[in-house]
């Protein structure tokens, strides 16, 4: 099987099984590196698509279903199938009404019921399920093809079907934002567009966007350093890439290096790097001595790639393998002028980008993120110089993870001084003319002398 021979059956199955991955807890993303390459593009489209639509998926199974099969995976392959049928009815103009929420996505391949129906009970086959889950799967889709208007009825009042996100989630957003949460969940379920930042140190937006535009893709300038593809592409196959000119970042991330305002010769530290994004952005603004920090080696090693490719290595910069909290273990008493703190969260405000993560997290992760934080947080001010500037980052839209931390900080460190800063940013949907942002959260303390 290869690029030109792959069936739809094959795409069903192994999206299937991926999103199986995320029903045992484990990321969408995981899943698909492990995939064949040829395959995976278009399991990655079909997968977050389903992932955009699987609350609905879920009211649909328990509607269909007077009882669940035994096996979980069978389970996850029925709503993967369902979904992708609603894809198809909903392009071919006979079910509007059953996402009115959200917009198809553009990267998710469209088939006609019958393809779809006849397809998914032949990848049921291919797995060697047995008859009778062949039999099930066939049954439950024409089901929902005769009985589409008595289910969309059943759902009406299914915020979870409504939304695509988990009840919980849904209460929390309403508490926190009132005016704002159904903008929230609107935007998570909408495809972000690709989104590079310059390195200005290698190259200019200017030929930047000329090597993009000569190579056939839609694209506009963002400001000084970013740019916006209109199209979809493999980012390692962009011009540019090979030769570190840019980086992929979306908007809203694009903001932390320069609320630090590094100054060449400062020590800066940048805890909790990986994957590095931030990391490279740091090193492209100023000549600094960096020390960058993650307790996983795996994603550490994707800093080291990932400053090796934008030819930012050097001398000056170290990575360790440590966890933040035990300073004694990497720390050698030297304060830093800048820290860089983009503390673990529940990742709730890249939702748009990671469709998975709503169905991944749990209503009590938000507790023990919010207390992970806090150590970090009390253990990094330890190290940093009077006059110095800590940045708090998180990409969460949950206020326990935001304005709460930046208020609890304050409150435990009389030293520390909060200087202006974005604050929380919501995330916002693509539409023709923007690429969209995620939700992240800023906040800039300067630790002030002690006689102050």
């Amino acid at each position: 099987m290869n690029a030109t021979t792959a069936t739809l059956s094959e795409i069903l199955l192994s999206s299937s099984r991926c999103l199986a991955a995320v029903q045992t807890g484990h990321s969408l993303t995981e899943a698909l590196v492990k995939l064949p390459t040829h395959l995976r593009p278009a399991v990655q489209s079909v997968a977050w698509y389903a992932m955009r639509h699987w609350g609905l998926a879920q009211a649909w199974r328990d509607f269909a279903l007077s009882r669940k099969p035994a096996k979980p995976w069978l389970n996850c392959h029925i709503a993967l199938s369902l979904l992708l049928l609603d894809a198809a009815m909903i392009e071919h103009g006979q079910a509007k009404e059953a996402s009115p929420q959200t917009p198809l996505d553009k990267q998710c391949p469209r088939y006609t019921p019958h393809t779809l129906v006849d397809q998914a009970v032949h990848a049921v086959e291919l797995a060697k399920l047995g008859k009778p889950a062949s039999g099930l799967v066939n049954a439950v889709l024409r089901r929902f093809q005769r009985e589409r208007h008595a289910f969309i009825k059943a759902v009406t009042n299914n915020a979870v079907a409504q939304w695509n996100h988990p009840a919980w989630w849904i209460r929390k957003l309403k508490a926190n934002y009132p005016a704002d949460w159904q903008n929230i969940l609107r935007a998570n379920q909408t495809p972000p567009k690709l989104v590079l930042r310059v390195n200005r140190r290698r190259a200019s937006i200017e030929a930047v966007m000329s090597e993009l535009l000569a190579a056939g893709h839609h694209c506009h300038a963002l400001g000084e350093n970013a740019i916006s593809l209109e199209d979809s592409a493999v980012v390692t196959a962009l011009p540019g890439f090979d030769q570190g000119h840019w980086s992929v970042q979306d908007l809203s991330a694009q903001r932390a290096a320069p609320l630090l305002d590094i100054k060449n010769g400062q020590r800066v530290l940048d805890a909790c790097a990986a994957p590095g994004g931030k990391t490279a952005h740091l090193l492209e603004l100023a000549d600094i001595e960096l020390t960058a920090l993650d307790q996983d080696p795996m994603r550490l090693a994707r800093v080291a790639d990932n400053l090796t490719r934008l030819r930012l290595m050097s001398d000056k910069v170290s990575l360790r393998v440590a966890d933040a909290r035990a300073i004694e273990q990497w720390w050698n008493g030297q304060p830093f002028d800048a820290i860089l703190a983009d503390v673990p969260c529940t990742a709730s405000g890249v939702v748009r980008r990671h469709p998975d993560i709503a169905w991944l997290r749990r209503e009590s992760d938000v507790m023990q993120t919010t207390r992970l934080q806090q150590e970090i947080l009390d253990a990094l001010w330890q190290t940093l110089a009077t006059g110095g500037r800590l940045l708090l980052v998180t990409c969460s839209v949950f206020q326990e993870e935001g304005e709460g931390q930046a208020q609890a900080m304050l409150t435990r460190h009389a030293d520390a001084k909060r200087l202006p800063a974005p604050g929380q940013i919501l995330p916002c949907a693509a539409n023709a003319r923007a690429p969209g942002h995620d939700g992240f959260f800023y906040a800039v303390f300067e630790r002030k002398a002690c006689n102050r």
